[in-house]
């Protein structure tokens, strides 16, 4: 039974993106599903009944949202229903131009992708990406809410952690107090051949989300058992209005319903996603998106 609904979406401005990241089926362009962006119209529709319950919106699934030319629009949508937004972006599409449009949408936290310091390290998993162009989106931010005299977007280094960048790990904070960032996360890689190592894994434990086993094999420190409170706390909406139960769901394998065809309640309620959610009670580890879904994502410092 489910008497609620949710608080929380992530909603998908658009599939595409310019980097090739190596873990990434939008990177590395390997969608099963159709690629877009989201339209303002239907955006809007969506909006006026989510915003009965749902007060936090993450404008990011799968793609680079600034690659979305009404991006900001939609930030601008939300905001109109006092939601709080949130988006993560690799930031190669910010620079002095565009950052007073940002703090002035109302945006309200900013995640930048920040693997690695130099560029020989950044680029080896932010394939075809310019680090350089990270500080200059940064500074231009916050330069642009000190001259609008804003608090917002609060600013996010994230560093994915990964073997070739975990050396520099330390340097990204040190980036981010030179900047002026407000915050620095890391968070460990998902991988998706692991059993047997990866060049991608951390050699710390720390920063990684797998431990070798007595086996000799690689496995997930923290599997989980038989629940997952996103189950019933929120969902995933692509650009093209399917309804996913998780973030995991990339290539929306699992989709629920579509808004196109069903008001979000009708999705949220029916049959499919009841036996879904059950299916998470009874036996979560034989559902595909959840084998290698680590509660344990994120290292905090």
């Amino acid at each position: 039974m489910h008497l609620g609904l949710p608080f929380h979406v992530s909603m998908e401005p658009t599939t595409a993106c310019n980097l090739g990241c190596p873990e990434c089926p939008s990177g590395l362009k390997k969608f099963s599903r159709p690629t877009g962006k989201m339209d303002l119209v239907q955006h809007e529709q969506w909006l006026k009944e989510l915003s009965r319950t749902v007060f936090y919106i993450t404008y990011y699934f799968q793609g680079e949202p600034f690659l979305n030319p009404k991006f900001l629009s939609l930030i601008e949508a939300a905001k109109r229903h006092r939601m709080f937004t949130a988006t993560s972006t690799n930031a190669h599409f910010i620079d002095q131009k565009n950052a007073e449009e940002i703090v002035e949408s109302g945006l309200d936290q900013l995640i930048i992708s920040v693997d690695g310091v130099t560029q020989e390290v950044y680029e080896q998993y932010r394939v075809h990406g310019d680090i350089n162009k990270v500080w200059v989106a940064t500074s231009a931010l916050v330069e642009a809410k000190k001259k609008l005299k804003s608090k917002t977007p609060q600013l996010i280094f994230q560093c994915l952690a990964v073997k070739p960048n975990e050396h520099e790990i330390s340097s990204v904070f040190e980036k981010a107090k030179e900047l002026g960032v407000d915050e620095v996360r890391i968070k460990s890689a998902q991988l998706y051949d692991y059993e047997s190592g990866n060049p991608l894994m951390p050699e710390n434990e720390q920063y990684s989300r797998y431990r070798l086993n007595r086996k000799g094999t690689f496995e997930l420190k923290q599997p989980g058992g038989n629940h997952c409170w996103r189950m019933w706390s929120g969902s995933v909406i692509t650009w093209d209005g399917q309804v996913v139960p998780c973030c995991f769901d990339k290539d929306a394998s699992h989709a629920m319903g579509a808004l196109t065809k069903e008001t979000f309640r009708q999705v949220w309620n029916n049959p499919k996603y009841k036996k879904f959610r059950n299916a998470v009670l009874t036996n979560r580890q034989g559902i595909d998106i959840c084998q290698n879904c680590s509660e344990g994502s994120k290292v905090w410092l």
